[in-house]
Order: structure tokens, then sequence, then C-alpha cells
């Protein structure tokens, strides 16, 4: 999610309201979660009411008090107040608050893990590359042509039972298609965990399996570089042959073997 200006600040602000509201109450995060995804399709979907509740020569409480008059009864209570204060705040673009209250469902979902966090985050990981990894899977979940009810239903038969509830919900939501693909959701549900911890999320290459001491070492390495703590994310993969790659955000540090000999070919044949 990439908002400017206005909105970013008021995405911000949605942040911390959210968290001051859902603190101690973790059980019912996933329903206030739940509540924000739909209210952040019907924002989608009904462009009048969207440019009503974000139109700023409309006074503040007039707006968000016709979003209580619409949505009073219908969506939990704590997100109710959510998108009440988003409709009083200001908006670079209309569609941002769609953005906005959808985020702060990623959120809900997240604090709902409570102290499990890190296992959270996991799990989203692992769906994420069971995703990447099954071509049947990848197509089952990203049809537009299966309803959002069949999709949800997969997901509890994969999930049900095995993982979060908030990891369930933010599994459901990633089928939404307001990502470009279901594993870009999932990708960015990591980072929104990664964030609620104040940690960077990286993902981590390479041919065999690393020792407690070599994750020791490059967690504290990658902590200095950035800044923060980092949370890691190994994937062993065959194609790497030697070395390692890692991923953080838009920062990618490629010590491969496969990278110096394609980088070789390369200056071989130019």
């Amino acid at each position: 999610m990439d908002l400017r200006g206005a909105s970013a600040e008021s995405v911000a602000a949605l942040a911390s309201e959210l968290a001051t509201a859902v603190t101690g109450s973790e059980d019912r995060a996933v329903t206030v979660a739940e509540s924000l995804f739909a209210v952040a399709a019907t924002l989608r979907e009904e462009p009048a009411l969207r440019r009503f509740v974000t139109d700023s020569s409309v006074p503040a409480q007039a707006r968000s008090g016709a979003v209580r008059q619409v949505l009073g009864g219908k969506v939990d209570g704590i997100a109710l107040d959510v998108v009440a204060s988003a409709a009083e705040k200001r908006w670079t673009r209309g569609g941002d608050i769609a953005d906005a209250v959808e985020h702060a469902g990623e959120l809900a979902a997240v604090r709902s893990a409570g102290t499990e966090i890190d296992r959270l985050g996991d799990e989203i990981f692992a769906l994420k590359q069971a995703v990447t990894g099954n071509a049947e899977l990848r197509d089952a979940l990203s049809d537009p042509v299966r309803s959002r009810d069949d999709k949800a239903r997969l997901i509890e038969d994969l999930l049900g039972g095995k993982a979060l509830p908030g990891t369930v919900a933010l599994a459901k939501q990633a089928t939404a298609g307001t990502y470009r693909t279901v594993t870009q959701a999932l990708g960015a549900y990591a980072e929104v965990a990664g964030s609620v911890k104040g940690e960077g999320v990286a993902t981590v290459r390479v041919a065999r399996p690393l020792n407690d001491a070599d994750v020791a070492r490059l967690n504290a390495g990658l902590a200095r570089q950035y800044g923060r703590p980092v949370h890691l994310n190994v994937v062993v993969d065959p194609a790497v042959i030697g070395g390692i790659k890692v991923e953080l955000g838009d920062h990618v540090i490629d010590g491969t073997i496969a990278t110096r000999l394609d980088d070789a070919r390369r200056a071989l044949a130019g």
C-alpha cells in the first residue's frame, strides 16, 4: 500500500487507534478484521458512499454520522468506530479510504495473534510457499469464476483447526483480488506482521539448511545493516547452488553462485 500526503498521515493515525482499540481484546480482533474487510469491499462497490465520506466540503461529523447510520448494527462495534474515524480524516484520493480500512483489517488480524505474532508470520509465509509451489492450489485460489465462499471453504479445509484464526482470516482475504496476486497479498501480510513487532521480514534463499549459529550471525548482521530486528524466513532452494540470497522489502542481497555464473556468462557474451 503506497499512500501519500494526507492519506499516509490518516493511515498512521488509524493504525494507532486500531492498536489501542484491540489491545486486551485479542479474542475479538478477528471479528473486527472481518468486519473491516467487509466495509472496505462496500466502499469499493459503492462509489456514492465513498465519495460522501471523503468529501472535505462535508463536515467531518456529518461524514462519520453517515457511516454510523449506514453500518450501525451490521458490523463489529470496534470496526464501526475505526471506519467512522476514517470518515473524519483527510484523504489524498477518494479510493484511499478503502485501502486504509482494509489495512486496518490486516492489522487487526495480526494483532489477534497476541503473543503468537511470530507463529502467525510463519504460517502466512508457509502458506505463501505452498501456493507458490502448487499450481493447482494457486489456480484454485485465483480463479475469477470461483466464488469467494468456495475459496473460503478451500482455505478452511487447508488451515481450519491447524492455523491461528488470524492466519485463516488473512488467507481468506488474500483471495479478494485487492492485491495483484494471492502470493503478493500473503507477502504483504507477512510484512504487516513484522511491522507490528517493529521488525523487517527477510526471505533467505540457500542451497542447504542453515544451522542455528549461521542463522544467528545472519540475523545480527541484517539487524545492524537495517537498524532494526529482522525476522528470517529461510527457503532451501537447490537452484541457488551455493551462497545466499536475501530479499528484504525492495532490497536484494544476492551472493549466490548461480548469479555469479550468470554474470560471468553475460560478461563473456558481451
